[in-house]
Formats: C-alpha cells, structure tokens, sequence
C-alpha cells in the first residue's frame, strides 16, 4: 500500500511545485465553473457498470455448479473497489474471501473466476489501446518523446525482460509438474481451482452474455467519462478522439497508484494538453472527475460493508440459505 500511494503523493507534488499563482488561481476558478451536476450523473452511469459487473460474475460461478445471490455479488464487488483503493489488487482476494464466506463457494475457484474476468477486461483495455494509437499516433508518439518516456522502454530492454519472463514460467512450471513435496502439492491443488475457474470464460454455456456484460461495462465506462466533459465549458471543444484517448490513459492511470491518485488528474491534464486545453484546466477537470468517481466508490463500498452481514443474516434467519 505504501508504494502506491507513495507514488500518488509524489506525483502531486511534482505537478503541484511547478504550479505559478496563476495557474492556482486558474484551477480554483476552473473547480467554481465546473457543473457538478454532470460529475453526479457520471457516477451514476458507473453504478449500472458495477451492477453490470456483479451480474456478470454469476455467469462463471454458474458453470462451476454456484448460484449466488446478485445483492451478495454486488455487495463484494463494491467493497473489493473500495479495498482496491487502500491496497491495489487486494480488493480481488478481499471479494473473493467474503464470496466464500457468504456462499459457501471455493475460495480459489472463486479466484480463478475473477482472473477469467479480469483477462476479459484486459482483452477490452489492450484494444482501445491499440485503436488510440492507431487513431491518434501522431499525436502520442510526440508526448512520449518529449516527456522522455519512449526512451524508457527500448526494444532491448522489452527482450530481456520477455526472455526472464519466460525462463521463470517454464522453470516454475516444471516444479509443479514434477515435485511431490507437501506445499508445491497444495499450490498445485489451489492452482488447479484457479484454472478451472479461468477456463470458465471459454466453456460455460452462457459466454455470449458474458461477452454482452464485459461490452456494456466498458461502454458505461466510457459513457461515464464522456458525460464529465459537458461539465466544464473549457473542454467542451475536444474532439472525440480526444475524449477516448483520455479515457484509455485514465484508465491506465488507475492500475498505477491507489485509486488512481496523483496520476489520474495528471495523466488527463498531459493528453488534454495535446488538444489545446490548459494544463491548469485539464488538472483541475482531472481532480474533480477523480473526486466523483472515487466518492462514488467509497460510499458505495462503506453501504455494502454494511448492508451484506445484514442481508444474509436474514437470509439465515429465514432459512434461505444455510452456512
């Protein structure tokens, strides 16, 4: 946890040090003009998406012979987002342990189901990478060269990097293959859950409406950020192409730090940068975007800590279902 916030505080700090008085004075006027009116009603589309995405993780959990109730799915999906925020990635483990815990469900099938979901996200965010570069080549290529960020990423150090990569897996892979000892046989077992959970997305019977959920999240996502951009007059202008490319390096942002803090207002302030929009405006439009979907996240995620005890207390209670 420390790291990643770490990294969002410095961020902060690099932006916030090269800031002049003016440009203070243009964010504060920027965060007076912004129409929060369209900031409430993004957060509100990314409610159908998590909803959405709740309702798509019982596709997997069906196959796998579980039947989980949508509130217990949708109440653990909004406290993994809300854990995500204090320790990246661990919201994943932490919905799956409370799925566990409330269905009865495998822990490491529960696991590997929400591996399979994340490789279908990741299928999703890789193209709308790919199409932005595509799209808008030009223009990237000259950011990550003035920032000194292509130079980051040599050919050469990609290769090494791949070549370690792929000695690790086949050497790991050998282990678990051959060895008898007592812990190799247990990660095997509990690797074994993961893959049956993962190879889900390919063979259950309901992958069509899988592949209908994981389409309709990534449409709300971007449905909800495109909203934020009717809320401040001095964007308003920026093209399409624009708003996607922004919405991809948003995305991106997000995996770096807790939440996206630091990065995410940074991040939307460099691409809107390359479409004539001021960094002053683009940051300050960054943090207020950042602030809705992140307060969305944290009074959905508290509500569902403390609403999915109660549900199935009563679903105890009423002997719906039996732990």
């Amino acid at each position: 946890m420390t790291i990643p916030l770490g990294l969002g505080v410095f961020l902060i700090w690099m932006v916030y040090k090269d800031l002049t008085a003016k440009d203070i004075a243009d964010i504060t006027t920027a965060f007076k003009e912004t129409n929060y009116l369209f900031i409430v009603l993004s957060a509100m589309v990314g409610v159908l998406s998590h909803v959405s995405r709740a309702w798509r993780w019982r596709y997997p959990l069906k196959e796998l012979g579980y039947t989980p109730h949508f509130l217990n799915s949708f109440y653990t999906v909004m406290i993994g987002y809300f854990a995500n925020m204090g320790i990246p990635r661990s919201g994943e483990i932490m919905r799956c342990g409370l799925m566990a815990k409330y269905e009865d469900i495998p822990f490491n099938k529960l696991v590997g189901t929400v591996i399979a979901e994340r490789v279908a996200d990741l299928i999703i965010l890789v193209s709308f990478i790919l199409l932005t570069v595509f799209l808008q080549f030009d223009k990237l290529s000259n950011y990550l060269i003035e920032n000194g960020i292509m130079e980051k990423f040599s050919l050469q150090k990609l290769l090494i990097l791949g070549a370690v990569a792929l000695v690790g897996g086949i050497v790991g892979y050998i282990i678990l293959k051959k060895s008898n000892n007592v812990i190799i046989l247990k990660i095997r077992t509990f690797l074994q859950g993961i893959f049956e959970g993962i190879k889900t997305i390919v063979t259950m019977k309901d992958k069509w409406l899988f592949i209908g959920h994981t389409l309709f999240i990534w449409l709300m996502y971007f449905v909800m950020f495109y909203i934020t951009f009717f809320s401040l007059p001095s964007i308003q202008n920026v093209p399409l192409s624009g708003i996607f490319t922004a919405f991809v390096i948003g995305g991106i942002s997000i995996t770096v730090t807790n939440g996206g803090i630091g990065a995410y207002p940074a991040g939307i302030a460099g691409v809107l940068l390359l479409y004539g929009v001021a960094k002053s405006q683009g940051y300050a439009f960054g943090w207020a975007v950042w602030t809705g979907q992140t307060l969305m996240l944290v009074i959905a995620g508290l509500v569902s800590a403390v609403l999915l005890p109660r549900f199935n207390k009563k679903r105890v209670v009423s002997g719906e279902f039996l732990p």
